[in-house]
């Protein structure tokens, strides 16, 4: 493994390790604070370290980083946390102790499952970008390409002028209009069927009520209907039984009797046997009982095709209304006191649209303020932001060109909600402004949108230009530039080396070029390097000594061949920083 050692400060990355990525074997590198320049030949594996390093910001992870012949990759950023900054906050909250600092681990397998872990324990992606946002960024490829897309220009504005907390208001006024704006729409359409509706709760509710409901009547119905069919079969059964147990010859109770008189004859000679003459007897008052309640019941049971009819009437009524209205009539009572429910309140449907137009009326009235005193701050915060930029920009040697925050409003259409126009524009989440940065590279042409005319060299001095006046309340504390250099060089790179070096003064930057113009303000300098090992592509790092840095800023001046001229050319660059 290759370790590099620097110091370390507040507010930065520590360290970072790389295992198994791409080209890389085993790499290890400790950072410093300052402008840290990474240089190398091409292909030796700059890029690999920004994905690396994206990966550990929370971007998505491929097993096809994975180097040959591994089983997974290992990548690892120790980042310093200062107390009490917003990354310190957050991780208190997530239940990291920020005291230690902030250790990423990720994994990544061939099966494409990955893992994170944060301090040790097992995370998620959503989780790791969340902590990460504000302690790192790179302003490479993506930054350039964002900075052509308007939707971002307005954020860069609202950071600029210290409009965030505005612009949270304005988001927060927006959201808690669309509730207020759904209930309207849900309002009003129920009021435009409510005739309809109404109608049919009424013819509902009318139908119920009619057929006076009891609980669980069907049950004591379905019993009656048994009975009333088999009416005949039963009052024969009861009529058999009473003739066999009570009234024909011979019946039951008279043999119960005659058993009962020689038991108590026998108990005058044998007392033992006086129990069962008691028994006899009770048995004989048991059967007279029983007779007697057979023979009510019997009085109970007639057949009665009326009654059964009536029986077949009621159970079909209850049958259609269970099949309408959920099955049983335990809930045709409850759909019933949910149309009559509804009924209350369609009835009262104006009452409820006139207080959704109340709180409508205020709501909007809040949003408005908010996005008027927003754009407010927005038209001041435009004019400085696009002195400040033109200004940034005739120091990175684009004199005379002209940068304006254009800042405009998209009008309000006639579908547009009324409660979401603002002086005759159409308000959103962000307000009711638009933002389009134009630039005028050329003394006498036109502004024109960046992304219509801005070449490389000028994308990249823009980017930088807004990075460095960002730098005083940007929250990202280390920042990484690849393409910083792209479109480039001359006198031109020497001036973005000197603002490099005057941002690093606010931020960790670490800066990845191949013009010595540049690498020369470099704090610290590392050398990246690509070598065959045993048949298999290696890259390694190492930082640069005081001979080590001029011999690579004479590679980086003439090429792989350094002679006396550009060893003399190197040493000049440095003696003149």
């Amino acid at each position: 493994m290759q370790a590099i050692g620097s110091e370390v400060d507040d507010k930065m990355l520590e360290e970072l390790a790389i295992r198994n990525f791409a080209i890389i074997e085993d790499l290890r590198i400790r950072l410093a604070p300052g402008l840290t320049i990474f240089s190398g030949e091409t292909g030796a594996g700059k890029s690999i370290i920004i994905n690396a390093v994206n990966l550990l910001l929370g971007s998505r992870a491929s097993s096809r980083l994975i180097r040959t012949g591994a089983e997974s990759a290992e990548l690892e950023a120790l980042f310093k946390v200062t107390p009490d900054s917003p990354t310190a906050r957050a991780m208190e909250a997530l239940g990291y102790k920020p005291n230690d600092g902030l250790l990423v681990r990720r994994i990544i397998h061939r099966d494409e499952s990955n893992r994170i872990y944060i301090n040790g324990s097992l995370a998620t992606v959503a989780v790791l970008s969340e902590l990460t946002g504000a302690l790192a960024s790179i302003s490479g490829q993506h930054a350039h390409q964002t900075l052509l897309r308007e939707d971002t220009h307005l954020l860069i504005l609202d950071r600029y002028g210290g409009l965030l907390p505005q612009r949270q208001e304005v988001m927060d006024a927006y959201r808690a209009i669309q509730p207020l704006l759904a209930e309207g729409r849900r309002l009003e359409a129920l009021k435009a069927r409510q005739g309809e509706k109404i109608e049919l709760l009424r013819f509902q509710q009318a139908e119920i009520q009619a057929a006076g409901l009891e609980l669980d009547e069907d049950e004591a119905l379905e019993r009656e209907r048994k009975v009333l069919r088999h009416a005949e079969a039963l009052m024969q059964a009861l009529d058999g039984g009473l003739e066999v147990l009570y009234s024909g010859d011979g019946a039951v109770l008279e043999q119960v009797a005659v058993v009962g008189k020689e038991m108590a004859r026998a108990a005058a000679i044998d007392p033992d046997l006086s129990v069962f003459a008691q028994r006899l007897d009770e048995m004989g008052i048991l059967i007279q009982d029983l007779s007697a309640e057979m023979q009510a019941h019997l009085g109970t049971l007639h057949v009665d095709e009326g009654r059964l009819a009536q029986v077949e009437e009621r159970l079909e009524v209850l049958r259609r209304l269970k099949k309408k209205y959920g099955g049983t009539l335990s809930k045709v009572m409850d759909h019933l006191e949910v149309v009559q429910k509804e009924l209350g309140g369609i009835e009262d449907i104006d009452v409820r649209i006139e207080a959704n137009r109340r709180a409508l009326d205020t709501a909007a009235g809040g949003l408005a303020e908010c996005c008027r005193r927003l754009s407010a701050g927005r038209q001041a915060a435009a004019r400085d932001l696009s002195r400040a930029v033109e200004a940034a920009l005739a120091g990175l040697r684009m004199e005379g060109t002209r940068f304006q925050v254009a800042l405009s409003r998209p009008a309000a259409g006639a579908d547009a909600d009324p409660y979401l126009v603002v002086d005759d524009a159409v308000a959103g989440e962000a307000g009711i402004d638009e933002v389009t940065f134009m630039l005028a590279p050329n003394v006498g042409e036109a502004l024109k949108p960046l992304a219509a005319i801005a070449s490389g060299g000028e994308l990249s001095r823009v980017v930088l230009a807004l990075k460095a006046i960002l730098a005083a309340n940007d929250a990202v504390e280390t920042v990484v530039f690849d393409e910083v250099d792209a479109g480039i060089g001359g006198a031109v790179a020497e001036v973005v080396g000197r603002r490099l070096l005057d941002l690093a003064r606010h931020h960790q930057l670490i800066c990845i070029t191949h013009l010595p113009q540049i690498a020369r303000f470099g704090d610290h300098h590392f050398r990246i390097t690509k070598a065959v090992v045993q048949g298999r592509t290696r890259t390694t790092i190492e930082p640069l000594d005081a001979p080590g840095r001029l011999e690579e800023l004479a590679r980086l001046l003439g090429g792989e061949i350094i002679t006396e001229r550009t060893l003399a050319h190197a040493r000049e660059l440095l003696d003149h920083c």
